[in-house]
């Protein structure tokens, strides 16, 4: 038991990935965003599991944000990630982002944010289109995000 070491940093990452599904969780069950809330979720979207149309893909080859206010449908959750209906530029879209792949969460209207430094590992093979059926109301707003480095804790982890 000596040898036994706790990866505080993980467990930092999986603790602030949790608020990001309880927030989208409310949401979902409201079947809106809660009063003024708002959010900007930035995610990778060439990690693992993460579903997007292939004209986002090019367009957004590395990290794409998007927004969660207004105008989105069919919002599932689940414990690996979550799937949404977006509009871009009037074509619909769905993505499926496993929580594993968001770097970055905010909601301006109570200026809070959250940075994710660390990628959680998924399987490559991995679907995330979240099992929970639940609805939500109409579409969301597209931003961009400057670069920022995503590290992978694997790289520190003893092994």
């Amino acid at each position: 038991m000596d040898d036994v070491q706790l990866d505080y940093d993980y467990l930092a990452q999986r603790a602030l990935r949790r608020i990001v599904r309880d927030v989208l969780e409310t949401t979902r069950d409201l079947g809106r965003s809660p009063g003024e809330h708002h959010f900007y979720i930035e995610f990778l979207t060439g990690a693992p599991g993460v579903g997007i149309p292939d004209h986002l893909r090019a367009t957004y080859p590395d990290r794409m944000t998007i927004v969660l206010q207004h105008q989105f449908d069919d919002l599932i959750v689940d414990e690996k990630g979550f799937a949404v209906t977006l509009w871009f530029k009037g074509r619909q879209a769905r993505l499926s982002i496993p929580y594993a792949a968001v770097t970055s969460f905010a909601d301006p209207s109570v200026q809070f944010g959250l940075r994710f430094d660390a990628l959680i590992e998924t399987a490559e093979d991995e679907t995330v289109e979240p099992e929970i059926a639940a609805a939500a109301p109409p579409p969301a707003a597209l931003g961009e995000s400057g670069d920022s480095a995503v590290v992978r804790l694997d790289a520190f982890r003893k092994k």
